[in-house]
């Protein structure tokens, strides 16, 4: 047995996986599965695609076409990429004859915001790009004042999906699809890797992870949440079948040296939410579990236990600002541990 090492948001997760020639439930006695897979640079993290087929033929129509579909959607979500749908979207204002990708990515994003009380913003760029610009040198007036002029561009309320448009009602705003658009990558990935024929299957793009069926034998994934501050310890480990899981954290992603002001910020205050230092989601898809993640951990643990207890079929593990960890009422289904 072999142990694949990747990152979710600076907590290293282990996933258990079986490698060489496995027998599986649903093939003859005298047919193997063989685990293959690929590592690649995209969406600006390291994407890992793993397939368990008898086929090596089978093994790369599977992998390379889930990484094609992966870099389509990258192709029009990307806001640096002058020729992407977002880009132009940011640039303009409006964007006429979006891809159905776009405007799904879109839609489930303002989904997602009513969901969560506004709480997942896809509008939050301005904000971003004032924290990015040095913002977090400025006395806390000036912030004050830069976050209050910039709060006027940000709310998602203010997109508009047409039959053949989509845009946005104040000039000047900018969206990102950071929080959703590589979990909607993962789900797309995975539904052309079950087209192929494959059924065992498991994506991880920088830690939004979804799995297709179980391992070959009929046992499930085993993915460990490892402490940050103690990398030879797990705050958690799961036991995950057809599910997703993602977290979101504020580890090496900060604008300043002395880490007081980080990536993830709360659409309603214009600050970098203070409440967490880690959340994770698992859902029966990427897309929920990204959305959510990145929500949870702006609203705080209260707020994010009591918005994943309303919600059917997902569960969650939080980390608070004093290191506290707090569980949803479901989440023991799939817990092997927890510290």
């Amino acid at each position: 047995m072999k142990k694949a090492y990747w990152l979710i948001a600076g907590v290293t997760v282990v996933s258990t996986v079986m490698f060489g020639a496995i027998s599986c439930t649903g093939i003859t006695p005298d047919e193997e599965l063989t685990k293959f897979e690929e590592t690649r640079t995209l969406m600006d993290t390291f994407v890992a695609v793993t397939v368990y087929t008898s086929s090596e033929e089978n093994a790369e129509e599977a992998i390379s076409t889930a990484f094609a579909r992966m870099e389509g959607i990258e192709r029009e979500a990307s806001i640096f990429d002058e020729k992407s749908e977002a880009f132009r979207l940011n640039r303009d204002g409006y964007l006429e004859a979006p891809s159905e990708d776009f405007r799904q990515m879109i839609t489930l994003s303002l989904d997602y915001a009513q969901i969560t009380d506004g709480y997942f913003d896809i509008t939050i760029q301005p904000l971003l790009d004032l924290w990015q610009a040095g913002l977090w040198q400025e006395s806390e007036a000036i912030q004050q004042n830069s976050i209050d002029e910039t709060l006027g561009l940000v709310g998602w309320d203010k997109i508009v999906i047409e039959d053949e448009k989509i845009y946005v009602t104040v000039e000047g705003m900018e969206l990102t699809l950071g929080g959703i658009a590589k979990g909607y990558a993962v789900d797309e990935a995975l539904d052309v890797i079950s087209d192929t024929g494959v059924e065992h299957a498991l994506i991880n793009a920088g830690g939004d992870m979804r799995m297709l069926g179980t391992k070959p034998q009929g046992e499930p994934w085993l993915v460990a949440l490892v402490n940050p501050d103690n990398t030879s310890q797990s705050l958690a480990k799961f036991s995950l079948s057809d599910k997703a899981i993602a977290t979101s954290g504020n580890y090496e992603r900060y604008f300043d040296p002395e880490k007081t002001a980080h990536h993830i910020i709360n659409p309603k205050t214009g600050y970098s939410a203070a409440g967490c230092i880690s959340t994770t989601v698992i859902a029966p898809s990427a897309t929920t579990a990204d959305a959510l993640a990145t929500s949870i951990y702006v609203m705080g643990p209260q707020s994010g236990i009591t918005l994943i207890e309303s919600l059917d079929d997902t569960e969650c593990l939080i980390v608070d600002a004093d290191r506290t960890i707090h569980f949803s009422s479901g989440l023991s289904q799939y817990l092997v541990s927890a510290s």
